[in-house]
C-alpha cells in the first residue's frame, strides 16, 4: 500500500522517513506550507502535490499528520470527494478515530488512529526511535488487519486498544512525559531553597533523574523503587513533609507517596506498613478539611 502525508510537520517527516527506510512506498506531501512539504519530500524521497486531492489520489492510505483540531476540518474537507476505498489514519494520541473520520464507513472508506508512544522531537532525527516504540492502533476491525500487516512489516510493535480508552491510554502517556516535567521542576525549585543556582539545580539532579528512568525501564516500578517508603521510614517522610509550606506541595507529596506504599508492598510482603498508611490517610484528610 502507498502512504501519502497532508502536513509536513515532526510527525509527518518522521513517519514517511521511517516508513520509506522500510520498503513501504510513500507517494508524497501535501501541506499548507509549500515549503515543509518540499522538505520532506525531499526527505523521504517522495513527491510534492499542490493539492490535498493530489496527494489523496496517488495514495491507499493517506495521513493526517496535521494539528489535533485541523484533523477533522481536513477529513470533511477530502470526504465531499470520492474517498471509496482509502485508508485515512492520524496519529493523534487523544483523538478516537471515530472523532476525527465522522461517517467515514458510508463514504466506503476506513478511519484509523496511529499513534507512535514517543515524544517527536526533532523532524530529521526521531524516525530512528519509532522501532523501539510502540504504536497503537485504534479503528475499525474491518482492513484493521491489513494496516496492522503494514505496520508489522516496517518492524513497529503494534497495539490494539479500543476507542472509550483512548483518553486514558493518552493520560498514561501524559503521566510519565508531561508530568514528570512538573515534577523534575518541583525538585529544582526544592534545591534553589537549599542555595543551588538554578543551573546548578539541574546539573546536580540530572544524573538522579536520567539513572532512575533507566531502573524503572528497565526493571519495572516495583523493582526500581528506593527511598523513605521501600525502606518503611515514616520519620523522613514525617520529616519531608514538614519541609513543605504551601498545602498543595503538601497533597501532592501526600498523594504521590500513596501511591508507592502498593509497590513497596509488594515488594516486602513481609512488612506491616500500616502506621506509614495511617499517617498519609491522616495528613491528606487534615489538608483537605475532612479530619
Amino acid at each position: 500500500m502507498n502512504i501519502g502525508f497532508i502536513g509536513a510537520g515532526k510527525a509527518g517527516f518522521t513517519l514517511g522517513k521511517y516508513f520509506r527506510t522500510h520498503g513501504i512506498e510513500v507517494t508524497g506531501y501535501y501541506s499548507r506550507s509549500i515549503r515543509s512539504a518540499r522538505e520532506a519530500a525531499a526527505f523521504t524521497s517522495s513527491n510534492v502535490y499542490e493539492d490535498a486531492a493530489g496527494v489523496l489520489s496517488k495514495s491507499d492510505v493517506l495521513f493526517l499528520t496535521v494539528p489535533d483540531g485541523s484533523i477533522r476540518p481536513t477529513y470533511e474537507a477530502l470526504a465531499r470527494g470520492d474517498i471509496r476505498g482509502k485508508i485515512f489514519c492520524h496519529a493523534s494520541g487523544a483523538l478516537t478515530a471515530a472523532a476525527a473520520f465522522p461517517g467515514i464507513e458510508q463514504k466506503g472508506a476506513s478511519g484509523f488512529s496511529v499513534h507512535p508512544l514517543l515524544a517527536i522531537s526533532d523532524r530529521y532525527r526521531s524516525y530512528r526511535e519509532l522501532a523501539d516504540c510502540f504504536f497503537t492502533l485504534e479503528g475499525p476491525e474491518e482492513r484493521r488487519s491489513a494496516l496492522r500487516s503494514l505496520l508489522e512489516r516496517a518492524g513497529l510493535h503494534v497495539q490494539i486498544i479500543q476507542g472509550e480508552d483512548k483518553a486514558r491510554y493518552h493520560l498514561a502517556a501524559a503521566t510519565v512525559s508531561n508530568l514528570v516535567c512538573a515534577l523534575f521542576a518541583a525538585g529544582e525549585t526544592l534545591l534553589t531553597q537549599c542555595g543551588f543556582s538554578e543551573a546548578a539545580a539541574r546539573a546536580a539532579l540530572a544524573p538522579l533523574f536520567l539513572g532512575n528512568a533507566r531502573s524503572v525501564a528497565a526493571a519495572g516500578a516495583r523493582d526500581a523503587l528506593t527511598g523513605p517508603v521501600e525502606r518503611g521510614d515514616l520519620g523522613t517522610l514525617r520529616a519531608h513533609l514538614a519541609s513543605l509550606g504551601a498545602r498543595e506541595d503538601q497533597l501532592l507529596y501526600l498523594l504521590l507517596t500513596a501511591k508507592l506504599l502498593p509497590l513497596a508492598g509488594a515488594r516486602h510482603p513481609e512488612r506491616d506498613d500500616s502506621s506509614i498508611k495511617e499517617f498519609l490517610e491522616a495528613e491528606t484528610a487534615r489538608r483537605l478539611g475532612k479530619g
